[in-house]
């Protein structure tokens, strides 16, 4: 094999960071020029292919064609190379919501040779401060709205705070007003395929955000696998979804995806529920990106909205329950594409396509990718029982200075932490996250099969399963239920729901104990923090 080319980095700090090879899973690459910028090949390179008229981004009060986006896109790097200094291979931090200006920074800093580093916008000022500190970001480009805690952090830092640019505000060194006096075409960084693009963080669900390293060939990878092989956008499809840009499952549903197949995408700043049904009516969205409590809660709203635009819908960052599944599909007439990725992994690996479709089942590994059912040893468990989901393919985790990079990466399986079966078809059968497995009176139990139990029943909004300590009885199944309007939060319900539950699984599987609340702790992505739930439990 030959060697990579040499890095275009000048900053080489994220590639003196990456752990050693020899950690790192197989990886099988798809194959790419040595040379490939990412951002050039999905804005350019489209272009190339399929004209600069099209429409492209569509945001609150603006939209832009390709064409408009490209002018957008170049403007801002030279002001970034040419008035901010940034150099390959530096790190920039980008806070704000979706918007097409987002998108233009996000590809802007990628053209420059820069590294991308999306957080989310709720993130508070220590938060802030830790990514900046470990991440060593020179700069930061930041939505006006969001810049309180963003300073906050830069003075925690003194000498250390990043060069921050604001967009979106009213003073002339507002980058909006800025890039008028750049010119319309930026030559971009001719980066290496392997060369670092971006620095994902995880959300959180589990504890301390751990950042992801990835690569310009990998944010190609996610477009010609997951996209291409199952989701098979068209150039005339437009993009719509929750997901925020610093999640990695929204960055391909919502940016990477659409322009890597020439389609366009609507991006919404404040993206609920009723925001996404009112861009699916309003514009004719035909392929959204959301999880399973967003499609419940639209369920419940849809009413009066017509919907029939859509043709792709895709689920993940939870387990979809096949009450959800079958419901989305008798209202709509859409079947769901369930998936499970990471942001190890940077998209789905796992998933359902419209020809291989099992309600309750995550599905199989999209091409490209092999996945595996391993116990504590690393050896395959027979098809039907339980083990760790592990998967390798053309990408894969590369923590940045993390040592957790051996307890994700190990005998060069990627270890996603979840528990599943496989069935003799080869499908993929979510039960728990690993930690999640509940032991109570020597049997196993899946807190996702109480979970989907329980939202079967008609008074149940949302719910949550955990395992904790009883003094008397040791570990037992606790439940937390978010109930409909207007059902009492009693003893009644909760013997009603544990009924519920022994009459649609094994009487042994029901909760012992339920706890009634207005709301599950979620990340700001919308998933689940069940870590918190075992934390609060008395």
């Amino acid at each position: 094999m030959s060697n990579p080319p040499v890095t275009a980095h000048e900053d080489t700090f994220t590639r003196d960071h990456l752990p050693p090879p020899e950690r790192w899973p197989v990886i099988e690459p798809l194959e790419y020029p040595e040379r490939i910028n990412c951002a050039e090949e999905l804005l350019d390179g489209t272009i190339g292919r399929y004209g600069a008229d099209r429409r492209c981004v569509v945001g609150a009060d603006e939209e832009l064609t390709y064409g408009g986006l490209r002018d957008r896109v170049d403007r801002i790097a030279h002001v970034l190379v040419a008035e901010q200094g940034v150099r390959p291979g530096e790190r920039v931090l980008l806070r704000g919501p979706n918007s097409p200006w987002l998108a233009a920074c996000w590809l802007a800093v990628l053209k420059a040779g820069g590294v991308v580093v999306t957080v989310l916008p709720v993130l508070r000022a220590g938060e802030l401060t830790t990514i900046l500190r470990a991440a060593r970001v020179a700069h930061a480009l930041c939505d006006a709205g969001c810049r309180d805690d963003l300073d906050e952090a830069a003075r925690s830092l003194g000498a250390d705070a990043p060069a921050t640019l604001v967009y979106g505000g009213e003073g002339d060194d507002d980058l909006t007003v800025r890039v008028a006096g750049r010119p319309g075409r930026f030559a971009a960084v001719p980066t290496a395929a392997d060369d670092a693009c971006m620095i994902a963080y995880t959300s959180g669900t589990t504890g301390t955000p751990k950042g992801c390293v990835h690569f310009h060939r990998d944010v190609l990878t996610i477009a010609d696998t997951y996209s291409a092989r199952v989701l098979r956008p068209t150039p005339d499809d437009l993009f719509a979804g929750s997901p925020p840009f610093a999640f990695t499952f929204g960055l391909g549903g919502l940016l990477i995806f659409p322009l890597r197949a020439g389609a366009a995408t609507v991006l919404l700043e404040r993206p609920r529920p009723e925001a996404l049904m009112d861009a699916v009516v309003d514009h004719g969205v035909t392929v959204l990106f959301t999880a399973p409590t967003a499609y419940r809660t639209m369920l419940a709203g849809r009413a009066g909205r017509d919907l029939s635009s859509l043709r792709r819908c895709v689920s993940a960052g939870e387990h979809l329950p096949a009450a959800t599944w079958h419901a989305w599909y008798e209202a709509t007439g859409v079947r769901l594409l369930d998936g499970i990725g990471a942001t190890e992994m940077l998209h789905i690996f796992l998933s359902s396509d419209d020809a291989h479709m099992r309600p309750g089942s995550t599905g199989r590994p999209v091409p490209g990718y092999t996945a595996a059912v391993l116990d504590d040893e690393g050896t395959p468990v027979p098809d039907g029982e339980p083990g760790h989901l592990a998967v390798r393919g053309p990408v894969g985790c590369r923590y940045l200075d993390d040592d957790r990079q051996t307890e994700y990466v190990r005998h060069g399986w990627n270890h996603t932490g979840d528990t599943y079966v496989r069935d003799e078809d080869g499908y993929f059968w979510y039960r728990a996250r690993s930690d999640d497995m509940i032991v109570s009176a020597g049997y196993n139990i899946a807190p996702a099969e109480v979970e989907e139990a329980l939202l079967s029943s008609p008074e149940v909004v949302e719910a949550a399963v955990v395992g904790v300590e009883d003094p008397e009885r040791g570990p037992i199944v606790r439940a937390y239920v978010v109930l409909e309007p207007g059902i009492e939060a009693d003893d009644g319900t909760a013997e009603r729901l544990r009924e519920h539950v022994r009459s649609r699984i094994s009487p042994y599987k029901a909760p012992r104990s339920v706890v009634f609340v207005p709301a599950l702790p979620r990340t700001a992505t919308g998933k689940l923090q069940r870590f918190r739930l075992r934390e609060e439990a008395p």
